[in-house]
C-alpha cells in the first residue's frame, strides 16, 4: 500500500502540492477563530459538586455579587491610607461605575485591610462569560482607567482577579508562543544544517510543516467549533511543538531511507518510490501510536484535555499524510540536489561510533539491558515524592505579572482566603422555606472546622428556599491545605445539613478538589486505554504477541523515569510545592506515545535486519548501527523542541518542556538505542511469536520482495542491498 503512495506521489507531484496548496487556502480562509477560555470551572462536568453548586448559586441567587476583578490601592510610600486617600478611593470606585465598561455590572467599594494599608475596590462581571476573551478585554480597559484616574494621587494601584489573571494569561502566552515558535525554528534549522550541511534539506521542513501547521489549526478550529470543545491559550504553544517536532521526525526518517536508497544506486524518482514503500509503514504506525494516545484524552472528564486530545491527533493526522505524499512529492522534483552542496549523500558513512554501540549490544546484551534498565527503575523513584498543585493562573504566567503581584499582596494584607470565598449553599429539599433558626449554630460548625478563618451566613434568597454561607479559608484557594480544607467543609456541611435540607460547596477550592478527584479518573481510564491501543498497534505492526508487551513495559519505564526526574527538578530542586496537576497524563502520552515512535523504528529495522539471515544478536547489532544515527537525530530535534517550552517563562510550559524533552530523551537515547534491541536479543526468535516475522525464509517466501518496513528486495527490481547499505 505505501509503495503504491509513493509511486502515485511521484508520478504527479506538481498536482500533490497543487492540492495541499488549494486545501490550505480554503481551509485557512473559511476556518473559524478558535476560541479561548481560561475559566477553570468551565474543565468540568455538570455532575462535579462545585459545579453543581455554581448552577444553584445563579438559580437563587442570580444578582450575587462575585467580583471578576479587583483593583487594589495602596500608598506609594507604602504607610497607611488617610483620609485624603479614601476619599480618592471612593472617586475612583464612583467613576469607573459611571464608565459603563462592556462586561462591567457592578463597581462597589470593598473593605480595607486590617493594618489600614491596603482596601479594593470590586468589579462584577457577566458570569456567563467568565473565562471568555472578552472579560480579558474589559480588564484592559479597566486596568487602564483606573490607573488614569489615580493620577495626580498618592495611590499606587493595580487590577488583580480573574479577569486579570486571564488578560495576563493572554499577554503571557502570545510572548511564549513567539519564543517557542522562534526557538523551534532555529533548533531544527541548525541541526538539520550541521546532520546534512544542505541549506535546502535544513529549509524545506520548517515551510511544509509551516503548510501543515496552516491546515491543521483550522481542522482544529472546525472540530473545536463543531463539538463545542473548551480551548485554553496552552494548547497554541503545544501545537508548534508538536507539528514542527513531530513533522521534522517524519521527514527525517523518510530523507534517511531516502539517501540510503541513493547510495544503494536506484534511481532519483525510484529511491522515493522505495523510501516511502520500505518507511511508510513504520511512519504510519509511529502516528498511529501518537493519534490513539491523543484521543485516549476524549475519554477525559476535564475540558482542557478533551480538547487537547482532538486538536494534537488532528495535527499528528495531517503531518501523516504530509509525510507520505507532501514531502515526497516536493524532494521528488528536487530530487538530489536537495542535499547540495554536500557529497556526503552519495557515500555510506562508517557510522563507527553506531557500530561501536551496536558491537556493544551484540556481545552483552544481558548487561546492556540490566544497565539501561536499572537507570530508568532509579529515576522512577522519585515518583514516590510527586505533589499536585493546582494553581492554573500562577502556573501559565509569570509572578511578575500585575494580577499575580495583586494576589500575593492581597494573601498578605488579607486572610489567605479573602480573594476566593468558599461558599456552602443549603437548601430545603422539599420546596419549603428553610427554618432559620439553626443558622447560626450551622455557621459555627462551619467555621469550626480547621483551616477556616471565618464562616457566616451572607443571604437567603426571595424564596427562602436557599440559604448562602460565606466560609473564608485560612489559606490560598489553590494549595493543599485549601483543597484538604474545603474536602472537611464539605464533610461538616452534609453531615450537619439540618433535617430536610441539602449541602453544597462551591467556589474555586472546590473546583480544585473536583478537578482533582478528576484527574485521577482520568489516570485510571485514559492511562490503561492508551496502552492497549498503543499495544494493539504495535501487535498489527509486528504480527507479534510477546513484542508490544515488553515494548510498552519500556516505555512505562521510561515514563516512569522522566516523572521521577521531574519531581527532582522541581520539587526537590527548586523547591516548588508541586508539579501542575495535568502534567502527568499531558507527559505519559507524550512520552509513551512519541517514545514508541523510536521503539517503532529501531525494532522495523532490527526485523529488516533479522530477514537478512542474521541472528537475533547480530540483528541487534546492525540495527542500531543503521537505525541509530536516525533515532539520535530525530530523538535530539525532538527533545530540543519541546525544551523551547522552557522559554515561555511559566511554570506550566516550563515543567512541560523539561518532561516532554527529557522522556524523549529517554525514549530515543536510552530505550530505542539500548533497552528495546538489548531485549529482543536476549528473548530471540520467541520475541516474534506466534508469527515468524524476523525469518529470512518469510521474506523471500513468493519470490516476491515486501515493500514495507520489513525489508527485502523492492517490487521494482532494485538489488538488495547489504547491511551496510551496498548493492549486492
Amino acid at each position: 500500500m505505501f509503495r503504491r503512495i509513493g509511486s502515485t506521489v511521484v508520478r504527479h507531484p506538481v498536482w500533490t502540492i497543487v492540492a495541499w496548496l488549494i486545501a490550505a487556502v480554503a481551509i485557512v480562509a473559511t476556518a473559524p477563530s478558535l476560541p479561548s477560555n481560561s475559566d477553570e470551572s468551565s474543565f468540568l462536568p455538570k455532575s462535579y459538586e462545585s459545579i453543581k453548586a455554581a448552577d444553584l448559586q445563579e438559580k437563587a441567587f442570580p444578582s450575587a455579587f462575585t467580583p471578576s476583578a479587583i483593583a487594589l490601592y495602596q500608598r506609594t510610600d507604602g504607610g497607611r491610607l488617610t483620609a485624603a486617600d479614601k476619599k480618592d478611593v471612593a472617586r475612583i470606585t464612583s467613576e469607573l461605575s459611571a464608565k459603563h465598561i462592556d462586561q462591567v455590572q457592578k463597581v462597589v467599594p470593598g473593605q480595607p485591610s486590617k493594618d489600614g494599608r491596603y482596601t479594593m475596590t470590586l468589579v462584577q462581571m457577566d458570569s456567563k462569560n467568565a473565562g471568555q476573551p472578552k472579560q480579558a478585554d474589559a480588564a484592559k480597559i479597566l486596568r487602564d482607567d483606573v490607573k488614569q484616574l489615580a493620577k495626580g494621587t498618592d495611590l499606587d494601584v493595580k487590577l488583580g482577579g480573574s479577569a486579570a489573571q486571564a488578560l495576563d494569561q493572554q499577554d503571557s502566552s502570545k510572548r511564549g508562543q513567539a519564543l517557542i515558535g522562534i526557538g523551534t525554528f532555529v533548533i531544527i534549522l541548525v541541526t538539520l544544517l550541521i546532520i546534512f550541511r544542505a541549506p535546502i534539506l535544513a529549509v524545506l521542513p520548517l515551510i511544509l510543516i509551516g503548510v501543515v501547521s496552516a491546515i491543521a489549526n483550522g481542522l482544529i478550529a472546525y472540530a473545536t467549533k463543531l463539538f463545542g470543545l473548551q480551548a485554553n491559550s496552552s494548547i497554541s504553544s503545544i501545537l508548534i511543538v508538536v507539528l514542527f517536532g513531530v513533522g521534522t521526525d517524519y521527514f527525517l526518517f523518510l530523507m534517511f531511507r531516502y539517501r540510503e536508497r541513493l547510495r544503494a544506486g536506484d534511481e532519483p524518482k525510484e529511491a522515493m518510490v522505495n523510501a516511502v514503500g520500505r518507511v511508510g509503514e513504520a511512519i504510519a504506525s509511529a502516528a498511529g501510536a501518537v493519534i490513539i494516545a491523543f484521543l485516549a484524552l476524549a475519554l477525559s472528564t476535564l475540558g482542557f484535555l478533551k480538547q487537547m486530545g482532538p486538536a494534537l491527533a488532528i495535527a499528528v493526522t495531517v503531518t501523516l499524510i504530509a509525510g507520505l505524499t507532501l514531502i515526497p512529492a516536493v524532494v521528488s522534483l528536487i530530487g538530489p540536489k536537495v542535499f547540495w552542496p554536500s557529497k556526503t549523500w552519495q557515500r555510506e558513512p562508517e557510522n563507527a561510533r553506531f557500530a561501536a554501540l551496536g558491537r556493544g549490544v551484540q556481545r552483552r546484551p544481558a548487561l546492556t539491558a540490566a544497565v539501561s534498565g536499572l537507570v530508568l527503575v532509579a529515576l522512577s523513584l522519585g515518583i514516590l515524592g510527586y505533589k499536585a498543585t493546582f494553581d492554573l493562573a500562577s502556573g501559565s504566567m509569570p509572578k511578575t505579572k500585575e494580577s499575580m503581584v495583586v494576589q500575593d499582596e492581597m494573601q498578605k494584607a488579607y486572610s489567605a482566603g479573602a480573594a476566593a470565598p468558599t461558599d456552602v449553599y443549603l437548601s430545603s429539599t422539599d420546596g419549603k422555606p428553610l427554618d432559620r433558626s439553626g443558622f447560626d449554630a450551622y455557621a459555627r460548625r462551619l467555621g469550626a472546622v480547621d483551616g477556616v478563618a471565618s464562616a457566616r451566613m451572607s443571604q437567603v434568597n426571595k424564596a427562602g428556599t436557599t440559604a448562602d454561607f460565606t466560609v473564608t479559608l485560612k489559606y490560598e484557594a489553590s494549595t493543599d491545605k485549601a483543597i484538604d480544607a474545603v474536602g472537611r467543609v464539605r464533610d461538616v456541611a452534609h453531615s450537619d445539613a439540618p433535617d430536610g435540607t441539602e449541602a453544597v460547596v462551591g467556589g474555586m477550592s472546590s473546583i480544585y478538589k473536583d478537578i482533582d478527584a478528576a484527574v485521577n479518573h482520568d489516570y485510571r481510564t485514559v492511562f490503561p486505554v492508551a496502552a492497549v491501543l498503543i499495544m494493539l498497534i504495535l501487535g498489527l505492526l509486528l504480527r507479534s504477541v510477546v513484542a508490544p508487551w515488553y515494548l510498552i513495559a519500556s516505555v512505562g519505564l521510561g515514563f516512569g523515569a522522566t516523572l521521577g526526574a521531574t519531581v527532582w527538578i522541581f520539587q526537590e530542586g527548586q523547591g516548588k510545592p508541586g508539579l501542575m496537576f495535568m502534567l502527568p497524563v499531558i507527559m505519559y502520552l507524550f512520552v509513551v506515545a512519541i517514545g514508541t515512535d523510536y521503539n517503532i523504528l529501531m525494532i522495523a529495522r532490527l526485523r529488516e535486519e533479522a530477514r537478512e539471515g542474521r541472528e537475533p544478536r547480530e540483528a541487534a547489532g546492525m540495527a542500531l548501527r543503521h537505525a541509530g544515527p536516525t533515532v539520535a537525530a530525530a530523538g535530539f530535534i525532538l527533545a530540543a523542541t519541546f525544551a523551547t517550552m522552557m522559554l515561555a517563562g511559566n511554570s506550566l510550559l516550563t515543567e512541560m518542556g523539561f518532561a516532554v524533552s527529557f522522556g524523549i530523551a529517554v525514549a530515543a537515547f536510552v530505550m530505542a538505542m539500548f533497552f528495546t534491541p538489548s531485549l529482543t536479543a536476549l528473548i530471540g526468535h520467541a520475541a516474534w511469536w506466534p508469527g515468524h516475522g524476523d525469518r529470512a525464509e518469510e521474506a523471500a517466501a513468493g519470490g516476491a520482495v515486501s515493500d514495507q518496513v520489513s525489508g527485502g528486495e523492492d517490487r521494482s527490481g532494485v538489488a538488495q542491498q547489504d547491511p551496510a547499505g551496498r548493492r549486492r
